[in-house]
């Protein structure tokens, strides 16, 4: 691993986008976001020479920043994988008192390495209270991002850099001449695998409408509908009254495998994550942390 160097480039600011101060302190990994608004607020932040008190002052990433007249540089960055058990919320704190993931990283951190200060970090995406498996923390931002961009946000940013480019799987009539119809390119995909029990089996036909997809109710009553679907849905394995299924997800929406099976009339008594992009939940015990 190695140390990230901040570097003051006129340049580089006319190629970047500004975001708050209190935002870059975060993404440097220095602390919190809502910690870095509150030394903002105090007085404590200087930046580029001068001091700042309100926290959504533009800032570019490569700006100096100081606080408390120290220079706010990248953290180390650091990688880990947890096997998150059921029962603990993916937040950093918890209004109802429940345990949270952070609670339980703080505690396996300071077993593994006795001593030595816990790294600011933060989960990537979400497991609800109801589900366990692999979650990964980081303070890395950027990769972080990355793994979280659905083929939705790819379509929209590619869209965004190029509104004469229509992303569609083939040609239709009637389009105007200066528009040029391509395929979305497909960039990689960073897909999520669960295995998950439900009481009774759904069958073949019922598994190939997950993959082809369906819309389904809103959590909130008055919202839309939204269409979701699996990459993959089979069966693993079989009991008499409940089976296992093993689904593959492409995108991250709110409870989505929940929200399927229960359309099909399946209740879901265990969801388990054991693979996010490349990285596998392996032998790791409900609870444990490791490097990645």
């Amino acid at each position: 691993m190695r140390k990230q160097t901040i570097k003051i480039s006129a340049h580089t600011n006319q190629e970047q986008k500004p975001h708050g101060v209190a935002r870059v302190i975060s993404k440097r990994g220095f602390c919190s976001r809502s910690v870095a608004e509150d030394l903002v607020r105090e007085g404590r932040v200087s930046l580029r020479g001068k001091i700042v008190r309100d926290p959504e002052t533009p800032t570019f990433e490569s700006d100096e920043i100081l606080v408390d007249g120290a220079p706010v540089t990248a953290s180390e960055f650091v990688y880990f994988a947890m096997n998150k058990p059921r029962g603990i919320v993916t937040t950093a704190s918890d209004e109802k008192g429940r345990k949270t993931v952070m609670d339980l990283f703080r505690e396996q951190y300071s077993k593994m390495f006795p001593g030595r200060s816990v790294p600011h970090i933060s989960p990537v995406g979400r497991l609800d209270a109801a589900s366990e498996g692999l979650l990964l923390f980081t303070n890395d931002t950027k990769w972080a991002d990355a793994l979280l961009k659905t083929k939705d946000d790819r379509r929209k940013t590619i869209e965004s850099r190029s509104p004469n480019i229509i992303l569609s799987p083939s040609a239709s009539s009637g389009q105007a001449p200066q528009q040029k119809k391509l395929k979305d390119p497909g960039p990689k995909q960073h897909l999520k695998i669960y295995r998950v029990q439900v009481a009774g089996k759904p069958s073949d036909t019922e598994l190939k409408q997950m993959e082809k997809g369906f819309n389904v109710p809103p959590r909130v009553f008055g919202e839309s509908e939204e269409f979701m679907h699996a990459e993959r849905a089979v069966l693993h394995s079989e009991g008499e009254k409940n089976c296992w299924l093993e689904i593959t997800l492409s995108e991250g929406k709110n409870r989505e495998i929940r929200r399927m099976l229960a359309h099909l009339g399946y209740e879901v008594m265990r969801l388990m994550r054991i693979q996010f992009d490349k990285y596998t939940l392996g032998d790791l015990k409900p609870g444990e942390i490791k490097k990645v």
